[in-house]
């Protein structure tokens, strides 16, 4: 049983944390993440919800508070957008590196300058690299199915990591969606209560984020790498089994759309998918052998998961929704580890850059056909006509 519900992406995670049981989260107002902590706070007052909600001085404390809680052997959430993210990076490797399994709902938006308050992945982008694995749902359904699958792929014993459920703000934060809540009894089935391996106990006291000496970190650095690694097929494991338990079934890395008989595809990440699906059905109509490939998690980076499905076309055109300037190829941060990992693939596809929906703007019909007209020159061509595009500044069509 399952109760059909019409609300937000952040409402949906905030069933989510009540479905789980969190111990502890922390908040601090930042647009557009804000109503999942005012959410919280309601459900609390009303009884519905048993936690301790701490709201901090700013984001950096939001995440130490957070932190701490996950020491003590809470099973703890925060988050935050844009500008905020970036205010709180230097507590994320601490987190990561103390295995602390904490979770993030993060409403994405731009970057100061120019400060507005659109969508975009630049912020999460930022601390790609800190050990903490996320990726981005399309709509409200995953936002609450992703946190679910992520605390139980983070806490388990193996891993021990945190995670970021990623979400484009206002597209999904705000625009109201029909989604299903799953029933209590499932989501236990699903999800056992937290069990750190080691927590915060002045009858057994540990040690916990020492400094320590030169020739200790590599090895801790390692095995932070092996875990990361690990936390791949802890995906897959997780992800079909959520599918077997609540009959919604997902991709574990990669999402295929029309690819059937498509010699290109769009590749991309977040809520512009959406309408990606909706132009690829207009391209095929008119003779473009397109489709689309959205990539379910950014951290890990699903590069065997992508090897194995780029071979089958031949050009591959890459939505970057942030900015990573001066990077290699002109574009952003996914078409750099697309062409990293499709780099030694046996007959790899051409791989075009693109940067578009920036700053919250929506990504339009007419942008992905002129995408799609760009990428149909290459084809034709057999080779890039044109590197990385971004896309209503230096179009070459």
């Amino acid at each position: 049983m399952t109760t059909k519900k019409r609300s937000t992406g952040l409402t949906a995670v905030c069933d989510a944390w009540q479905l789980v049981d969190i111990d502890v989260t922390a908040s601090f107002p930042i647009r557009p993440y804000t109503a999942v902590m005012a959410e919280v706070a309601k459900r609390i007052a009303n009884g519905q919800m048993k936690c301790e909600m701490v709201h901090a001085e700013g984001e950096h404390g939001q995440f130490s508070i957070a932190h701490g809680a996950s020491m003590a052997g809470a099973r703890a959430t925060t988050g935050s957008s844009g500008v905020g993210l970036t205010y709180a990076a230097e507590v994320y490797s601490p987190i990561a590196g103390g295995r602390c399994p904490i979770q993030a709902v993060v409403g994405d938006r731009t970057l100061d300058p120019p400060g507005d308050f659109g969508s975009e992945h630049t912020d999460c982008l930022t601390m790609r690299d800190n050990g903490w694995i996320f990726g981005w749902a399309q709509d409200a359904q995953e936002a609450l199915d992703n946190s679910l699958m992520y605390f139980r792929i983070g806490e388990d014993p193996d891993i021990m990591l945190p995670q970021i459920v990623a979400m484009d703000g206002y597209f999904v934060t705000h625009i109201t969606q029909d989604y299903e809540v799953p029933d209590q009894d499932l989501v236990d089935r699903f999800l056992p209560p937290f069990k750190p391996k080691f927590r915060l106990d002045v009858n057994n006291p540990v040690i916990m984020g020492p400094q320590i000496t030169p020739e200790m970190g590599p090895p801790l650095e390692w095995d932070r790498n092996v875990v990361m690694q690990r936390a791949k097929g802890k995906i897959v494991e997780v992800t079909e089994e959520f599918g077997r338990l609540f009959g919604r079934h997902y991709a574990p890395f990669v999402e295929e759309y029309m690819t059937e008989g498509a010699e290109m595809v769009f590749l991309l990440q977040g809520a512009h998918a959406v309408t990606c699906k909706s132009a690829v059905k207009y391209l095929r109509e008119a003779g473009y052998p397109v489709g689309m490939l959205r990539l379910r998690w950014l951290r890990p980076f699903p590069d065997e998961a992508l090897q194995a499905i780029a071979s089958k076309f031949k050009v591959i055109g890459v939505i970057d929704t942030n900015t990573s300037y001066g990077a290699a190829g002109g574009g952003g941060v996914l078409l750099v580890e697309t062409r990293a990992a499709i780099s030694e693939t046996p007959d790899k596809p051409i791989v075009q850059g693109f940067t578009s929906g920036l700053g919250g703007e929506v990504i339009s019909h007419d942008e992905f056909f002129r995408m799609a007209e760009m990428m149909r020159k290459t084809l034709e061509a057999g080779q890039l006509v044109q590197s990385s595009t971004w896309v209503n500044f230096n179009d070459y069509v």
